[in-house]
C-alpha cells in the first residue's frame, strides 16, 4: 500500500512542485535568529516547571521545542508568501501554542487566533508570544463567531476539528458538513480577495486525508490541492494563487492611500 502511494507520487507533478517550493524559500531566506532573539527564554524554560510532561500526551509535550516550531512555521509562512506580502489580516483556526501567528506577526501582519482553552501550556505560550486569541470551539453545522473583522487569510494547520469522537472511532465530517463550514467562512470571514488554507493530518494508516470522495468535493469547491493542503478562495469558481491576490491587496491599499481618492 505504502509502495503504491510512493510510486504514484514519483510520477505525479508533486516532486517538481515541492522542489520549486524549496527553491522559493532558498531565494528568500529568513533570519530565524532574529525571531528567536525576541523570545524570553527564561520564561519559556520556566513553563516546563509549571507544566510538567504529561504521560500519554506526546503531542502536547513537544510544543515546548521552540526552535523546531519556529522552523516549521517559518516554512509555512514562506510557502504562503507571507514573508513577501503587504500587511494582511490573518486568522488561525486551532492556533495551539501560537507559533504560526508569532511568525506572521514578525512579518508585519495583523493576527488573531481561535482555539479551545483546555491546554494550560498553550495558554501560557500564546501569552508569552503576545499572540491574541479568541476562545471557542469549531462545531459541525454551526457558524464560527463574529470576530469583528474580515480576514485576508484564514488558516488551519494539522486539522482535527473535523473528527467526531476519538480518532480510533473513524468518524468525521461529511462533505455536507464541510460545505457548511466553507460557506460560513466565505460569507462571514473572508475579504473580497481572501483565501482559506486548510492543512490536514494524514490518516492513521499514513494515507492522505483526501479520499477520492473528499478530493472531488474540495476540487468542486475551487480548492487547489497540494499534498496535505487545500487552498480556497472566496469565490468557489476560481482557484486562488496567493501571489496574484497579494498584488490586488497592494493595489487596493495604494488606492486607499492616494489623496485623490480620500
Amino acid at each position: 500500500m505504502k509502495f503504491s502511494r510512493k510510486l504514484r507520487k514519483a510520477f505525479s507533478a508533486e516532486p517538481l512542485a515541492s522542489a520549486l517550493e524549496h527553491l522559493s524559500r532558498a531565494l528568500h531566506p529568513v533570519n530565524k535568529r532574529r525571531l528567536l532573539d525576541d523570545i524570553d527564554w527564561l520564561q519559556f524554560r520556566d513553563l516546563r516547571h509549571k507544566f510538567p510532561y504529561r504521560p500519554g500526551s506526546p503531542q502536547i509535550n513537544r510544543f515546548e521545542d521552540i526552535v523546531y516550531w519556529i522552523d516549521i512555521n517559518v516554512e509555512r509562512a514562506q510557502d504562503l508568501w507571507l514573508d513577501r506580502a503587504p500587511p494582511l489580516r490573518i486568522l488561525d483556526l486551532g492556533c495551539g501554542a501560537g507559533y504560526f501567528l508569532y511568525v506572521c506577526k514578525y512579518f508585519g501582519h495583523h493576527v488573531l487566533g481561535f482555539d479551545i482553552d483546555n491546554e494550560p501550556l498553550f495558554r501560557a505560550t500564546t501569552e508569552l508570544l503576545d499572540v491574541p486569541r479568541v476562545i471557542g470551539r469549531i462545531e459541525r453545522q454551526n457558524p464560527l463567531p463574529d470576530f469583528g473583522n474580515k480576514f485576508d487569510l484564514v488558516t488551519a494547520h494539522r486539522i482535527c476539528f473535523h473528527r467526531i469522537g476519538k480518532v480510533r472511532d473513524g468518524l468525521e465530517w461529511s462533505p455536507a458538513d464541510w460545505k457548511f463550514f466553507l460557506d460560513d467562512v466565505r460569507a462571514n470571514l473572508l475579504t473580497e480577495n481572501g483565501r482559506l488554507l486548510l492543512d490536514f493530518n494524514p490518516r492513521p494508516d499514513g494515507s492522505s486525508f483526501f479520499t477520492p470522495e473528499l478530493r472531488r468535493f474540495f476540487q468542486s469547491q475551487g480548492a487547489r490541492i497540494f499534498r496535505s493542503k487545500a487552498l480556497l478562495g472566496k469565490n468557489p469558481n476560481t482557484r486562488p494563487r496567493f501571489r496574484r491576490s497579494f498584488n490586488k491587496i497592494q493595489q487596493r491599499q495604494k488606492k486607499a492611500d492616494d489623496p485623490i481618492n480620500l
